[in-house]
């Protein structure tokens, strides 16, 4: 399985996922699941990719493809990123429809994110029928694959107007939960983030599995969420408001 989160703010955008790819108990193993293409100081992009590795696989290969070749149209070439998500789009569905066997498809899906001169940064999740959504205002986050596990601290956290440092650490915790919840996502973890308007995509990492930084961050996540859930309130004070509820009612 997989887990790829992918923030877009006012600041920038910041990506997230992780290299674990099980096939079965005996099939694990780890593939770069971001990719990166650019030319510094006109357009950066970064694709996450998620579903059957060797679909993803073949649609980063004809990506990297067309740009080796200068194909005419290819990553490098386009004049936004939707029109980069519907190139994503169409290989993909190519790669699909070559693999599907007795009317079955291995499908994937991919989230792109760049910024092309000075038009807004933009990211964008596209489905494996090509199809695809961005972000908004109220939702300033996209996932592919195990996305359940780290939705909630995204939910609660993000907002147009945080820095990338804060958003980094979002995408991080939510990583870690899902890491916690599902052991076919796994280290290495990449995380990029990127500065809008800076058109170059150099704040980069990758952490392995036995990262302290991973470790650390663990540790304090698991600690802050135990303190904070023996700080609710006494399982009194939900007693005596439904008691109070029904007897409210029952007065109506």
């Amino acid at each position: 399985m997989t887990y790829c989160v992918a923030v877009s703010v006012d600041a920038g955008m910041v990506f997230c996922s992780d290299s674990l790819t099980n096939a079965g108990i005996d099939q694990v193993s780890t593939y770069s699941k971001m990719f990166r293409f650019g030319i510094d100081d006109e357009r950066q992009f970064v694709i996450l990719s998620a579903g059957n590795l060797a679909t993803s696989q073949a649609t980063i290969a004809k990506v990297k493809t067309d740009i080796k070749q200068q194909a005419e149209i290819n990553l490098l070439n386009m004049d936004s990123v939707e029109e980069a998500a519907d190139y994503l789009g169409d290989i993909s569905r190519e790669q699909q429809e070559k693999r599907t066997i007795e009317g079955k498809k291995f499908e994937a899906s991919f989230i792109i994110g760049g910024q092309i001169g000075s038009a807004k940064h933009e990211i964008i999740l596209v489905y494996p029928e090509g199809n695809h959504i961005t972000t908004s205002k109220d939702t300033p986050y996209l996932q592919i694959g195990e996305s359940k596990y780290g939705k909630p601290i995204l939910d609660r956290i993000l907002a147009p107007g945080l820095d990338l440092d804060t958003c980094a650490m979002c995408a991080l915790v939510s990583m870690d939960s899902t890491l916690r919840s599902n052991l076919s996502v796994g280290p290495p973890i990449e995380t990029l983030i990127y500065n809008t308007g800076t058109l170059t995509a150099i704040n980069y990492h990758r952490f392995e599995e036995d990262s302290d930084f991973l470790r650390d961050l663990k540790k304090s996540w698991d600690k802050l969420l135990k303190n904070a859930f023996l700080q609710m309130p006494p399982i009194t004070w939900a007693t005596n408001w439904d008691r109070s509820s029904r007897e409210r009612s029952g007065a109506s």
